[in-house]
């Protein structure tokens, strides 16, 4: 592949992440609106609501899921440096598209929760900042952060890197594991899983608490487990477990 191709994927992925988080921060921020806040010109602080917890998931999943599949045959949807770290360790990246694409995320990441803040009233994007809650630990944020990216990443390595008869498909399976997500971690952490998302808002509203590299580790972290499993497994050739899942007739 040629740089050429390698600049137009970054390109991709900047517009492409900016879009998605621009979806995601949006509906988080619009979440967690209350009558009362409006009329403040200020955010509610309290603890999120089972309401607004799936609003913000379905916000996210959402997102990930359309965007993903705009630009799935451009760059493949990445949005994430902690799945770009992924699929340049199976091998599905160069080195220096793998270092563009970082970038890309990254300064989309920026350009996304820009835009909301530019566009929205009432805060700027404090409200969608990720932080610990009251009583976890930076520990178990660490962990929270790693393992929920390791579910992400696995989704992306066996539903879009292998290649299958459903792999049209893996827009849709993606975007759904990252709702998921987003269901048990956005109350704790605020379900980063992506350093891009972590990093966007926080330059915005210049918010950068002490724990902050744990939205970055904790990612990376997550991706070496989930290539570390993946490898495993294609070296014990899973597919022979489920013998003929992809075939176009039915095993009698």
């Amino acid at each position: 592949m040629g740089v050429k191709q390698d600049l137009i994927a970054a390109l991709g992925e900047f517009v492409g992440t900016t879009l998605f988080l621009f979806l995601a921060l949006g509906g988080a921020k619009t979440a967690q609106y209350t009558v009362s806040a409006v009329q403040t010109d200020t955010v509610t602080s309290e603890t999120l609501s089972n309401q607004t917890i799936m609003y913000i998931a379905v916000s996210f999943g959402l997102s990930l899921l359309s965007q993903a599949w705009v630009f799935y045959r451009v760059t493949g949807g990445l949005f994430n440096p902690a799945i770009t770290l992924a699929l340049y360790l199976i091998g599905g990246l160069s080195w220096f598209r793998a270092g563009l694409l970082f970038i890309s995320q990254i300064l989309g990441g920026i350009a996304g929760a820009a835009l909301v803040a530019a566009l929205t009233p009432f805060g700027g994007v404090g409200t969608v900042t990720t932080t610990l809650s009251t009583g976890v630990n930076v520990a178990q944020g660490f962990f929270i952060e790693a393992f929920l990216t390791a579910m992400l990443v696995l989704s992306v390595l066996f539903l879009a890197a292998e290649k299958h008869k459903s792999t049209y498909l893996a827009p849709l399976g993606i975007g759904l594991t990252l709702l998921v997500c987003h269901l048990f971690g956005v109350g704790w952490t605020g379900c980063g899983v992506n350093p891009a998302r972590s990093f966007g808002p926080a330059v915005v509203d210049v918010q950068f608490p002490g724990y902050h590299w744990i939205y970055w580790i904790g990612p990376l972290f997550g991706s070496l487990m989930a290539v570390g499993f993946y490898l495993l497994l294609k070296a014990f050739d899973y597919t022979s477990v489920v013998f003929g899942q992809d075939a176009d007739h039915e095993l009698t």
